[in-house]
């Protein structure tokens, strides 16, 4: 089968959803990304073009990912890039890698970059309604980003909440960490939420969860013919 997951920013696949791509992939499964922003010009410590193409190229290696779509949208400026031009260009992304199971953000993100994101990706997620050519969505799914996930502070927004748990044990935690530590100045020192042992613990605890070693969770927006 294939997956895209959808994402704002360099190495928000790996935070969301790394561990489940990597036992996706080791199953024969094709997952692609789609990075709509390439660009990391407001991180304290920004990388430069090469660098940062580098340690994509390295970190979904590891995971095993097929193929990586960037676009060139402003860096938490996606508020101001009108919203038919983000949906077209993850529909093209669709399309492209004739992807069955899309994952995204969780719309009620802190990130304004991933709120936006994931409005784009479940407007696209309808295109093969519009397009009889265009293969069939079977299941969207939200992922948690930590630091940006557990912020969201708007309690008037649905808050995120895990119906679907892919277990993924301790080698698919450790490749997750593995892939992480190829961006550089992503990481930070315990108890930051991106830190090696809040993530791991975060895998730990979902997976305690649902009565699985290791897991992460994911929100099912829509699932269809399964």
């Amino acid at each position: 089968m294939n997956y895209l997951i959808v994402v704002a920013h360099p190495d928000d696949e790996v935070l969301g959803a790394g561990a489940t791509t990597y036992k996706l992939t080791q199953e024969g499964h094709n997952v692609n990304v789609c990075i709509l922003s390439g660009e990391v010009n407001v991180r304290n410590y920004r990388p430069s073009d090469d660098e940062l193409e580098e340690d994509v190229n390295s970190s979904m290696k590891i995971l095993g990912v097929n193929k990586v779509i960037k676009g060139d949208f402003p860096n938490i400026k996606l508020n101001m890039v009108p919203h038919l031009e983000l949906v077209q260009f993850i529909e093209k992304a669709i399309v492209d890698t004739e992807s069955a199971v899309v994952i995204t953000h969780h719309p009620s993100d802190l990130n304004n970059d991933h709120l936006h994101t994931s409005l784009a990706c479940q407007a696209a997620v309808r295109y093969f309604q519009r397009n009889s050519m265009v293969k069939p969505l079977k299941e969207l799914l939200f992922m948690e980003v930590p630091s940006a996930t557990e912020w969201s502070l708007n309690k008037s927004m649905n808050q995120y909440n895990p119906n679907t748990y892919i277990e993924v044990g301790e080698e698919g935690i450790n490749k997750k960490l593995e892939a992480l530590s190829q961006y550089r100045g992503v990481m930070r020192e315990y108890p930051h939420p991106r830190s090696n042992e809040a993530i791991k613990g975060l895998a730990a605890y979902r997976g305690g969860e649902a009565g699985m070693v290791y897991a992460e969770s994911f929100e099912s927006a829509f699932r269809r013919g399964f």
